[in-house]
Formats: structure tokens, sequence, C-alpha cells
């Protein structure tokens, strides 16, 4: 059992583009290649940004009400990185906005009334509204050259866009520069084990004490892996009693190679 828990996050992928991006190799026995994803980030206005990295990492407030795991983000002591929009019509603050919450998230008690006009915190509205994905990591427990990331969380009507995996590769490079040399992640669903694929991962035969899947890679380049290796982590969810949407995703991926990776998006730093 791996001592760090390491959380997924829920970025329902769009099964045109995974469609679109496979590639059969002709022997199932041999390395697939991970390939890059031609078509280019829909988001010409995005910016990725590492904000810090731990042990004294600045809060990050997320709207929970958005972002699944948002009260994870207040923490100074987990790195935090975004990608984040200055373009105003992407930016806006939902009440309705759908999200899988934490019944425990310390984020209810705030404001719930913001300035649509901006995407700053202030005291009515403490959330940044500007980010679109975030991802919190810190170093392994036992290993401080393996950085581990601990949630991802995307917008809620951003889910599906491939935000989670351009966030996950976007990261790298940085994370080799802080002397890193490997990357860890554990999933607990499906639809972030294709995504975690997309951004390099592979999966490593290990799981958590809690069921999650643990991927991992090198941080300077994508992890080499096998079509029998990705399809026996997707037959590790198919063993579990999933109703739809996860059993059709599943059902879906039969006999599919390993999906195309997705490419880091540009720096602010």
């Amino acid at each position: 059992m791996l001592e760090n828990r390491v959380c997924c996050f829920y970025d329902v992928l769009s099964t045109h583009d995974i469609e679109s991006a496979r590639r059969r190799e002709d022997s199932s026995s041999q390395c697939h290649n991970r390939y890059i994803l031609s078509s280019e980030l829909q988001y010409n206005f995005m910016e990725f940004t590492v904000l810090g990295w731990p042990p004294e990492a600045p809060t990050l407030r997320l709207d929970y009400r958005s972002f699944a795991y948002a009260g994870k983000f207040v923490l100074s002591s987990v790195g935090k990185a975004v990608l984040r929009t200055e373009d105003s019509s992407e930016i806006f603050t939902s009440p309705e906005a759908h999200a899988h919450v934490d019944a425990n998230e310390s984020d209810r008690g705030q404001s719930m009334h913001a300035d649509a006009n901006t995407n700053h915190p202030t005291e009515s509205d403490p959330y940044d509204h500007s980010v679109l994905a975030a991802l919190s990591f810190s170093a392994d427990r036992t290993d401080d050259t393996t950085l581990c990331y601990r949630y991802v969380s995307v917008r809620s009507d951003k889910r599906g866009s491939g935000l989670g995996p351009h966030l996950a590769a976007s990261l790298t490079p940085h994370a080799v520069d802080r002397g890193y040399d490997r990357l860890r992640i554990a999933v607990n669903n499906p639809f972030a084990y294709e995504a975690m694929y997309r951004a390099g991962f592979a999966w490593t035969g290990r799981e958590t004490g809690i069921a999650e899947l643990v991927l991992e890679r090198p941080a300077e380049i994508p992890a080499t892996t096998t079509y029998e290796q990705y399809q026996s982590g997707l037959t590790e969810y198919r063993k579990r009693d999933y109703d739809d949407p996860e059993s059709t995703f599943l059902a879906n991926r039969q006999e599919t190679d390993p999906p195309a990776l997705h490419t880091a998006v540009n720096s602010t730093q």
C-alpha cells in the first residue's frame, strides 16, 4: 500500500476526440508509441502558471460551486499550478454550477455574491474566477525525487475539453527544473485514468489501499506503455460495479490502444 494518497479529477473526455486520436499497432506486444494529438487546444486565450512550490505555496481560492475539491487548494503546504484566462467572456460565476463537492467543503461559508466584471478576489467574493483548471502537488514522503500530483480539478463547464491532461503535461518541464525525475498520480475512476494516459502517464500495476490505480511517468519524457498494460488498468475498473457513464466509457474502450498525448500549454514563467 502506498503511503501517499493521491486523488484524481473529473474531466470526462470527448468520445469523438478519443476516437479521432486512436492508432492501432501491428503487434500488441510491442511498446506503444506515444504520439502527439495534432489538433490545437481550442482555448487560445489560456495560459499556464505555476503559482508556487511547497512547502510555502500561496493559497488559491476556487469557487466550490464550479470546482471539485476546491477546499484542497487553500492549503499552503502543497504546490499549485493553473490554467487561467483573462478573456472576460470565459470568466463567470454561477451558483448553479455543477460540481462534485466534499461534504466538509470549507468554502461553503464564504459569500456567494460575485462581481462578474472582475476575476480578482475581493472581500465579498474571495474566489479567483480566471482559473479554468487547477493542479496541486507535493513531493513523495519517502522519495524526494518523485513529485506526486495530489488533486486536479477542472471548472465544471470545461470538463470534457481536455484541460486536465494539458495542465498535467504543462507542469512536467517545471518539475524537471526543480530536480524531480519521476511523477506519480493515483486515480479512482476510468475517466481520470484515460486523461492521465493523455498526459504521458502509464499504469504501474499497483493500487493504493483505497483501490486507486497508481500511474507514473518520467519527468522528462512520457512513459512508454503497451496495449496490454493500458487495457489491464481498464480491466481493473471493469471488475467494479459501475453504472453509466463509466460502464459505457469502459465498453467503448475494449481492444483500443492508449490515447494520443496532449501537449503542454505555454507558461507565463
